[in-house]
């Protein structure tokens, strides 16, 4: 996989072509973002620390004295971590954007809300909170959460393409763990190209431990010296044309969005001066976006999909903004409370993320042929938009619904719970 045809190799993973707008076209096209994350594969919340207790040793004396020494009770069960509905609703916003890219193909989208940056961050940040569990553990929580849904998803993909005369070589390796992207034929490249993500996601995850204790030596270098690789892979050495090399392309473009998750945690951010803060996201924003469209003859678009460098200082930029005010104002959306419809479909999202991000391309390519048959009904034709993308949108967003009722709980079997229908 490259970035297009009009770059030069090493450039990691995008579409070089730019979709139609009908639907014999849009079959053709792949987009290059996912769910991202996603993805946060794990649940985790920030409840405010307790006040600790005020004791008083003389009052105690003094009561122990006329009635004798009080009654041992058991501590009152530990109430249930509240969930950030900050977080969650960036997340759900993040894998909306995606599916929303993926049906229209806007080239800014990704200048209005970079929904992959945003969902490195935010899994940055999560696991900066598990590591303060052993390592190992949270690793093997992280796989464990990821690859069975994984697994599943992937017995359907590769068994589609061996019907269409797909012979896999040692490189199916990779469909077992995608440390590299997993191969297939062209039959199948709009479902599993995708799976980059997954892939530089599960690369973070195993750097984490070492990637928190280094950035824990020097918090603030560490945090704007990630952004180096990135420069260094587009300005100094491309890197070699594999898979190897893709992975090196990914990762450093969103290097900085996992560590700025680190920061975050740690309160770095909150640590640093409002006015230090936006002035430096505000020069890595206008950085990202100068790159993306006055290099926009070289790449054929602006769209940072495309562009690596962009997308590494646009996302910089804009994650530091949210990450920042979420420190600095303390935004929980707690009032998503007060709304339960709402609330519960940000409930749903996060918890079948997973699941959204590598079901949406394939309803989408489902949804062209269903799309189809609707022509075959005089009605239909009549009286339905069959020729709109936005139809094809809300078709696509029904399959999707259709695909976390058949499929969510394999995310409910790899965490552990019990399976069910909806959260």
């Amino acid at each position: 996989m490259s970035w297009g045809q009009e770059q030069p190799q090493g450039y990691g993973h995008g579409y070089g072509e730019q979709p139609g707008h009908g639907y014999e076209e849009y079959a053709g096209y792949v987009g290059r973002e996912g769910y991202t994350g996603y993805v946060g594969y794990d649940q985790q919340s920030y409840p405010q620390q307790p006040h600790p207790p005020v004791w008083a040793p003389e009052a105690e004396a003094e009561t122990e004295a006329a009635v004798g020494p009080a009654e041992e009770k058991p501590p009152p069960p530990a109430k249930p971590a509240g969930r950030d509905r900050y977080f969650d609703t960036l997340r759900a916003v993040a894998l909306i954007r995606v599916v929303t890219y993926h049906t229209f193909g806007w080239a800014w989208a990704g200048l209005v809300f970079p929904s992959m940056g945003i969902m490195f961050g935010l899994a940055g940040t999560l696991m900066a909170k598990s590591l303060e569990r052993p390592a190992l553990t949270v690793v093997r929580s992280r796989l464990r959460r990821l690859l069975p849904p994984f697994w599943f998803w992937g017995v359907f993909v590769v068994l589609a393409m061996l019907v269409h005369d797909w012979m896999p070589g040692w490189q199916i390796v990779y469909w077992v763990v995608p440390l590299g992207d997993p191969p297939g034929n062209a039959w199948g490249e709009q479902a599993w190209e995708i799976l980059w993500y997954l892939r530089t996601y599960l690369w973070f995850v195993l750097l984490s431990p070492l990637l928190l204790k280094v950035f824990r030596l020097a918090p603030v270098p560490v945090l704007f010296l990630s952004l180096a690789p990135v420069l260094v892979l587009n300005f100094v050495w491309s890197g070699p044309d594999d898979r190897l090399g893709s992975a090196l392309w990914d990762l450093s473009t969103y290097l900085f969005c996992w560590i700025l998750g680190f920061a975050h945690r740690d309160g770095v951010l909150r640590r640093l001066r409002p006015a230090a803060v936006v002035l430096l996201s505000l020069a890595a924003l206008g950085y990202g976006g100068w790159y993306a469209f006055s290099h926009r003859a070289e790449f054929g678009t602006y769209d940072l999909d495309e562009i690596p460098l962009a997308q590494a200082f646009w996302s910089a930029g804009f994650v530091m903004l949210l990450m920042w005010a979420k420190s600095r104002f303390r935004i929980d959306f707690a009032g998503l409370t007060s709304m339960p419809r709402l609330d519960r479909i940000v409930t749903v999202f996060n918890a079948r993320a997973v699941t959204i991000y590598l079901w949406h391309q394939i309803a989408l390519i489902l949804a062209v042929p269903l799309i189809d048959q609707f022509w075959e009904v005089p009605a239909f034709e009549r009286y339905l938009p069959l020729e709109s993308q936005w139809f094809m949108f809300g078709v696509g967003w029904v399959l999707i619904a259709g695909f976390v009722l058949l499929c969510g709980w394999v995310e409910d079997v790899a965490a552990r719970k019990k399976p069910r229908l909806l959260p």
